[in-house]
């Protein structure tokens, strides 16, 4: 895997203030576990609220952390006054997602000036077991910020 630079020498506290900001992931329980450039882990408990009707966490928020893990491991690339957006994704749900908690691991896979491209995959863990139950291949467009 190619080792990244990052253009923010600061980059993991304006990785951890843009993550802050985003009160969907405050509310399903995500937190940042593991960040270096061009690369994020996401951690988020089991929670029954964001279940659908077989128990199992809905796909909608396991597609929402691995966007967020794809932001994350794009945004540790970007200069600093710039935010992100993610302008494409595909989900591939590979298996039903229930577990203790969840693990979202993103990778840039090929960074650019304007546009990123990450991988990421959801892991199911339970009892210490990590079971693959999604993959995302997405792109995040940089935004220069307008002061």
């Amino acid at each position: 895997m190619p080792r990244f630079e990052p253009k923010n020498p600061d980059y993991r506290a304006a990785a951890n203030a843009m993550f802050e900001r985003q009160r969907a992931m405050q509310t399903f329980g995500v937190s940042v576990a593991r960040m270096e450039p061009g690369e994020a882990d996401l951690a988020m408990p089991y929670a029954a609220e964001f279940c659908q009707q077989h128990g199992f966490v809905h796909a909608g928020v396991i597609t929402a952390g691995l966007d967020n893990a794809c932001g994350m491991a794009a945004f540790t690339l970007m200069p600093e006054r710039t935010d992100i957006l993610t302008v494409e994704f595909k989900t591939n749900l590979l298996a039903p997602a229930k577990g203790e908690r969840f693990v979202f691991r993103a990778v840039v896979v090929k960074p650019g000036r304007t546009l990123t491209v990450c991988d990421a995959q959801a892991f199911a863990v339970q009892d210490g077991a990590e079971t693959l139950v999604a993959t995302m291949t997405g792109t995040l467009m940089a935004l220069q910020r307008r002061e």
